[in-house]
């Protein structure tokens, strides 16, 4: 996405698979979003591929509201939060979707664990950078079909 200058619109799904390395249990202690910059929404369109149909997978799933003050990962559908105990044996898979309705924001996640005597912090981002969000609210809204030809407008946002 980022090869193209293309940003995620409104919503942004981060998926995390966290494993031990060695023979101890690590504990995921908690997750922090981290906003690194927040400003007005780019005045550009927002286009939407369908993905068609799929089959839904049982996961550890999070939300974040990017446009609030200070965003936290709440668990999603009743799950329950951290901490999580992974090892080499047994990871976790943990899907984090950040909303943006009203601002473009510049962010990554903060993991901190702890594992026998020791603890540490780990930053989840797009390969060194920020992971980055748009609202596209207002904007027109292009959608290419699963099977189509071009694309085509759908509504303003």
């Amino acid at each position: 996405m980022n090869a193209h200058g293309a940003i995620a619109a409104d919503e942004q799904r981060v998926a995390l698979t966290v494993q031990g390395t060695g023979d101890e249990t690590v504990v995921i202690e908690s997750l922090h979003v981290r906003v690194v910059d927040s400003s007005a929404p780019q005045a550009w369109n927002a286009y939407l591929g369908s993905s068609g149909c799929g089959g839904g997978v049982e996961t550890r799933s999070f939300d974040t509201d990017l446009d609030a003050g200070h965003p936290t990962i709440v668990p999603k559908a009743g799950q329950r939060g951290v901490p999580y105990k992974v090892s080499q044996s047994d990871p976790e898979v943990l899907y984090i979707t950040a909303h943006a309705d009203a601002h473009d924001v510049h962010w990554y996640v903060e993991l901190q664990w702890s594992s026998g005597g020791r603890q540490g912090t780990t930053r989840i981002d797009d390969h060194g950078k920020p992971f980055r969000t748009s609202g596209s609210q207002g904007r027109p809204l292009y959608e290419y079909l699963v099977g189509g030809t071009e694309w085509f407008r759908v509504t303003e946002n």
